[in-house]
Parts: structure tokens; C-alpha cells; sequence
């Protein structure tokens, strides 16, 4: 089955994510194209679709959003998976006892819930590197340390691989 897993990425943790779900699909035997969202010509020549993007302020980056605008007829047509990434630090469970992952799920979900009817979402956590921000986002630089924004790299390889795993195998089961 051709896959297409389209991203996007404002720093380059959602493109990790997007890249590790793609190497799992060709290992179970797909052919796969890891491509932004904005660089995808051509998306009629894929059987299946996994599309992420990084969440900021419980909204998928806008090149996620256009993407899935401009496609949702296709989209909606085949087996489409949805994911996001953003939450930071390792606790699945806030100071509320909610959960961090249901909790930063994008609010565009539940609209392609209706509109696409996906196969699956998933938010995975994601990666903060101060260091490495730019422009207006600078400003988190210098702020005092907290809890709200912990700096480093939250993303769960193995929950990133089941997940993976799981959508090959469901799309193993499609008719070629």
C-alpha cells in the first residue's frame, strides 16, 4: 500500500515523529513518503494518509489544517490517520488528575472526527529545546524555569512504534 505520512513542524519534533511512523510502515512492508504538508503535490497518488502536526495553544499548525482543507474529500475517502504532538515533560496525568494527552488533544480533531472520519488520532508528547527557538518564541528564553514548559525531549518512542505498528497493521487488512 503507497502511504503518504504528511507533517508539520515548527522546530523539527513532529517531523522526528513523522519520520520514525514512516520507517515502522516500510518495515511492515509500505511504501511510504515522509513529506511538510506544504510540499505535498500530488496527494491523489497515495492510498492512505497519516497526517500530524505539532499543537500550539490546542491548535494544529495552520500548514496541517490547509492541508487537510484543501484534501478532505480524498482524505475522507481513504484510510486517513490523525496525530499530534506537543504536551512536554512525562507525566500522563496533571496536577487535576487529568490526562495531559487527552487534555492536549487539537480542537480540530473533533471537526475530522465529522469531516474525515479517521481511522485513529493520537497526541503524542513532544520536545522543547529553548535554545533552539526563534523569532517571538524567544520570549520563553526568558522566562524563570517552570513546570508548564520543561525543556528537553518527552517524545515516547515506544508509544510512537505501537501506534505505528498498529496503523500498518490495519492497513494490511485494506484491499490493494
Amino acid at each position: 500500500m503507497r502511504v503518504l505520512v504528511a507533517y508539520s513542524s515548527k522546530y523539527g519534533s513532529t517531523r522526528g515523529i513523522a519520520d520514525r511512523i514512516g520507517e515502522r510502515l516500510r518495515l511492515a512492508g509500505h511504501e511510504v513518503d515522509v513529506e511538510r504538508c506544504d510540499d505535498v503535490e500530488y496527494p491523489e497518488g497515495f492510498d492512505a494518509f497519516v497526517v500530524g502536526a505539532a499543537t500550539y495553544m490546542f491548535n494544529w499548525r495552520k500548514e496541517a489544517r490547509r492541508f487537510v482543507r484543501h484534501n478532505h474529500e480524498l482524505l475522507a475517502s481513504r484510510p486517513t490517520w490523525l496525530f499530534a504532538s506537543g504536551p512536554l515533560g512525562t507525566s500522563r496525568i496533571d496536577k487535576e488528575g487529568n490526562d495531559v494527552l487527552a487534555g492536549a488533544q487539537p480542537r480540530q480533531f473533533a471537526d475530522y472526527e465529522e469531516e474525515l472520519h479517521p481511522r485513529g488520532t493520537m497526541v503524542f508528547f513532544g520536545a522543547l529545546d529553548i535554545d533552539g527557538l526563534r523569532g517571538s518564541d524567544r520570549i520563553l528564553s526568558w522566562m524563570p524555569e517552570n513546570d508548564a514548559l520543561p525543556e528537553g525531549d518527552f517524545r515516547d518512542w515506544d508509544a510512537i512504534d505501537a501506534w505505528a505498528d498498529a496503523v500498518a497493521a490495519e492497513l494490511a487488512t485494506q484491499p490493494a
